[in-house]
């Protein structure tokens, strides 16, 4: 079976939050909390493949939530050609993981059928639920849709030798994530399923949710994906960057070696 490398790209992060921000019903709600925001990049040989696509400077500006180098350029150390690149999956529609599909214009796109539903239906029609969304980044969606380049998933699907998709829901109605064969073990990049270790590890749900009940379900899910806890990848901790080596640049993060430090939980 194959081992894949994994790589953890940081463009962008997110200083001014709380733990109110990150966890439901959390006794120190009011204490610093800080986010990241990645890009990861699977590759085996000259195969490539880019999981979610972060969101660019325009994005950032209307949301007052400014990113520190847009992903071309994140992506620039691993010598990846944003237009050469042939396949994305996107974990879900939110602005922070589709919002930069018009960067990679030649890609086909691995989607939950379920996402594409939820972004497109009468949900939407609520404020809190549409606010992840952006309408710009949906429509993109669409027109590959249209154009060709977007496969849609009902469940789970093994999109290549050593690499599935896992349709988990919870944070999104189609939310997917993906179970990676690496030289560590199976490792999971739980994207939004899991925002922080301490989501999954201590039950504790993240307040942006469609349904909560599939979001706690969904942490046992990374669990049994994943070959042992440390080898599910949160989608937003920065003790990622702390607990996995560095990369070929300071903002890249390798993880398919296994972590380095044990979980500080």
């Amino acid at each position: 079976m194959k081992e894949w490398e994994i790589f953890a790209v940081k463009y962008a992060d997110r200083n001014a939050r709380t733990r109110a921000d990150s966890f439901i019903f959390d006794d120190n709600h009011d204490a610093p909390h800080a986010m990241d925001y990645f890009i990861w990049v699977l590759r085996h040989g000259s195969r490539v493949i880019v999981v979610d696509t972060g969101y660019d400077d325009a994005e950032g500006t209307a949301r007052g939530r400014p990113i520190r180098m847009s992903p071309t350029e994140a992506l620039a150390p691993l010598n990846i050609d944003p237009k050469a690149v042939t396949d994305i999956i996107v974990t879900h529609l939110h602005y922070d993981h589709a919002g930069g599909l018009h960067l990679f214009p030649n890609a086909q796109i691995h989607l939950q059928a379920a996402e594409m539903q939820y972004a497109t239906g009468p949900c939407m029609c609520h404020d809190t639920l549409r606010m992840p969304f952006t309408a710009g980044h949906v429509c993109e969606a669409i027109h590959r849709l249209y154009n060709g380049k977007l496969s849609f998933y009902r469940g789970d699907h093994v999109l290549e030798d050593g690499l599935s998709l896992h349709l988990i829901g919870g944070h999104s109605r189609g939310l997917q994530a993906v179970r990676v064969h690496t030289s560590a073990g199976w490792m999971v990049l739980a994207s939004d399923a899991s925002h922080f270790y301490e989501n999954v590890l201590k039950s504790k749900p993240f307040p942006i949710v469609v349904d909560v009940e599939d979001m706690l379900s969904g942490y046992d899910t990374l669990k049994r994906l994943a070959n042992r806890p440390e080898l599910i990848i949160p989608g937003h901790d920065p003790l990622v960057r702390d607990l996995f080596e560095h990369g070929p640049a300071d903002h890249i993060t390798r993880l398919d070696r296994g972590p380095i430090k044990d979980i500080p939980l």
